[in-house]
Order: structure tokens, then sequence, then C-alpha cells
């Protein structure tokens, strides 16, 4: 926590809030800085759980990155996404530590029926990064998921349905099959009456065909 407060950006905290990168105690440390930290820190699963119960939004990325995956249990997983206060600190999470393990494909399902703003983000920001690096996934399992993406589509808080329209761009831009199981998907999604919906199903739909197209 010394080496965190020492890295502090007081100056930038201001800027940040008006991204919704907010939290109470937030220090403002830049994420190149975090990362060269937690590299130079090296794994440490135990000082990551300790670091995450100090509500510190800087140092709950942090801890993203010194968790051991293979570490992580359900239970842990899930205490994150309930002290969860940001959707950078959410998307840091998913991206660094809960891809990693065994448990994530898991807990997309349980986090999605979550009626937590945060925890229920992290269920699609979790698919969209998986979607991104989760290589060696047979399609099948990301077509399984697009019912998901479609009972949450109504959902109108803002890092919901802007988490629910990641997932399905990124499923939809791994290969020409998912994409146009996403199109479909995005279709059922433009039939619903919310605006979100309407929202989520436009722009992927644009971002996609565009990514169609012939050059």
């Amino acid at each position: 926590m010394v080496q965190l407060q020492d890295l502090a950006r007081p100056e930038q905290l201001a800027g940040m809030r008006r991204f919704a990168m907010v939290g109470e105690q937030r220090l403002g440390v830049a994420v190149p800085q975090l990362r060269a930290l937690g590299k130079a820190l090296g794994p440490d699963h135990e000082l990551a759980m300790r670091l995450w119960d100090s509500g510190v939004p800087d140092a709950q990325i942090l801890a993203s990155l010194l968790a051991e995956p293979l570490q992580l249990s359900q239970a842990q997983m899930d205490h994150w996404t309930q002290g969860m206060q940001s959707w950078d600190v959410c998307d840091q999470a998913c991206l660094n530590a809960f891809r990693r393990t065994p448990l994530a494909w898991s807990c997309i399902p349980r986090w999605a029926a979550a009626e937590a703003e945060y925890r229920r983000r992290c269920a699609f920001s979790l698919l969209a990064v998986l979607a991104v690096h989760d290589k060696r996934r047979p399609d099948a399992d990301f077509i399984a998921q697009l019912v998901l993406i479609e009972a949450a589509a109504g959902d109108e808080r803002n890092f919901v349905k802007k988490a629910v329209n990641w997932a399905l761009r990124q499923i939809g831009k791994r290969n020409p099959r998912l994409r146009e199981a996403a199109l479909a998907s995005a279709a059922r999604i433009q039939a619903q009456a919310s605006r979100s919906a309407r929202w989520i199903a436009a722009d992927a739909i644009r971002e996609l065909r565009r990514a169609s197209a012939p050059l």
C-alpha cells in the first residue's frame, strides 16, 4: 500500500470520475504503473486477497495482477464481484485473473442471473475477454451463451448494457460462423421493447456488418 500511495495521482481523480472510474479511496494510479508493480512483485495469492479486501480500487486492480488463477476459488471470485465499485475494476479482474481460471465458464451463467450490477457486468465482461483470449474454445460454447446475452439485453443499467454489447460483438468477431450467429442474436434483441436492447442490437449489427464488409 505504501508503494501504491507513492504512485498516487490525485490530480487525475476528477478526470477519472468523468469516465466513471470511481470508488472510495481511489488513488489514481495509472494502469501501466500497476502492471509494472505487479510484474515486480510477482504472483502472490495471499497478498492479492489482502489487497482486494482493502477496498481501494487501485489495490484491487493490482490484486487481479497478483492473484494465482489456479488458486482462485468460486467463493473468492464471488467475493470479488461483491466488492466492486467501478467498471474498470470489474474489467481488469476479468482480464487479468478470472479468464485464466478453469472456473471461468461456470461463473458466467451464475453471474448473469445476479441482480447486483457489477456481478452481472462481470458475467458479460468475462465472456467478452474469453471471446478474445480463449482461442481453442469451440464455437458451440459461445453460441450457447447468446441466450444469456438476449436475456440481459433489457437491463437498462449503463454498465450492464455496455458489457452485454461488448460480449455480443466480441463473439461475433471470432469467425464468420459466430458472426452470423451473433447477427441473428442481435436481430432477436432488436425486436425487444427496451431502449437498451435496441441500442445493443444496433451497435453490434453496425460493427459486425462493417467487420464482414470486403476491403
